[in-house]
């Protein structure tokens, strides 16, 4: 009877040293009430000792940043448009005895204190608003959230809303409205696209009209530059040939001078060719087509002659 009872407080003896033994992995931490009272006492992680049959572990929690999701709501905007809002929170609890003794079921609380904020910031903006302002959404739901859940020892370190989905009815204007959005900016693009063409059009034409006024200009320029180089070219040749008639003639005069003064027979044929020559030339200009008057007295003709025939034999006394 004596082994007996020896066995059974050995028994009840292991068994509670076994159970003082309490191990807390990393990044947890445990709260010990004693006879059923928070006396302080805070398990960290590793191989911790408590007393039996009066310490008892009563709440153990991660440490570590968490990922709170946030279910679909029903939220409405300013301007009365009903959307469905959903987001993540992430949070950390800092003080563990604070999490177990300050409010009950900490998850709950902190999921209809997410929710009651979602929509109070939802009522304060028009829809479009919404989408365009999600960042300073967030920032303020942070800083509320954050406050709201320091008397809990909680510490919340990041809110992202994830979906705004606005109800069908509203989708469907919405997707009207960027359709007409759509044909709108590609009309103004078609017009603008017309009004550059016709820009270039035009610039192109005026600049090929200048173009060609500058190409006429230039070549008016050479055609008069060409004509006032043939004019002076024709001059020239004109003026070398007066000065070879003039010379050839000073040479024919030398010529029949030297022939009156060796042969006199010479000199009454040439008093004949210069009458003959003087009777042609007014039948030459008796005959043409134009209007003339000419007045000759047949008496001065042997005077004439008599003239040329001085001229003649003055030339052949001088040479």
């Amino acid at each position: 009877m004596g082994n007996f009872l020896l066995l059974v407080m050995l028994a009840l003896g292991g068994a509670g040293v076994a159970g003082s033994v309490r191990i807390v992995n990393q990044g947890n931490e445990a709260l010990v009430e004693r006879l059923g009272r928070y006396s302080g006492k805070k398990l960290s992680p590793g191989l911790n000792f408590t007393m039996p049959f009066v310490d008892r572990v009563v709440y153990q929690q991660t440490i570590r940043e968490r990922v709170l999701d946030i279910p679909p709501q029903q939220c409405i905007t300013r301007d009365n448009v009903s959307i469905t809002v959903d987001a993540v929170v992430y949070w950390r609890i800092l003080d563990l005895e604070k999490a177990y003794y300050k409010v009950e079921n900490l998850q709950s609380a902190m999921v209809n204190l997410v929710l009651t904020q979602i929509r109070s910031e939802m009522g304060r903006l028009e829809l479009d608003e919404t989408f365009t302002a999600r960042s300073q959404i967030n920032e303020i739901l942070l800083q509320e959230l954050d406050q709201s859940t320091d008397p809990w020892g909680v510490k919340v370190t990041r809110v992202e809303l994830r979906d705004i989905i606005p109800s069908k009815a509203v989708q469907e204007s919405m997707e009207l409205q960027m359709s007409a959005e759509r044909r709108k900016r590609a009309a103004i693009l078609n017009s603008e696209g017309e009004r550059e063409a016709a820009i270039n059009s035009a610039r192109g034409g005026a600049e090929a009209r200048v173009l060609e006024a500058e190409a006429r200009q230039k070549a008016a320029i050479l055609d008069a530059e060409a004509q006032q180089k043939a004019i002076v070219l024709r001059a020239q040749a004109e003026r070398q040939q007066q000065v070879l008639k003039a010379q050839a003639t000073a040479e024919a005069m030398q010529v029949i001078a030297k022939i009156i003064k060796t042969d006199p027979q010479a000199r009454e044929a040439l008093q004949f060719l210069i009458a003959q020559n003087y009777i042609e030339m007014g039948n030459a200009i008796g005959s043409s087509d134009s209007s003339k008057v000419m007045f000759m007295d047949p008496r001065s003709i042997p005077a004439t002659l008599e003239g040329m025939r001085s001229i003649v034999s003055d030339t052949n006394g001088k040479g």
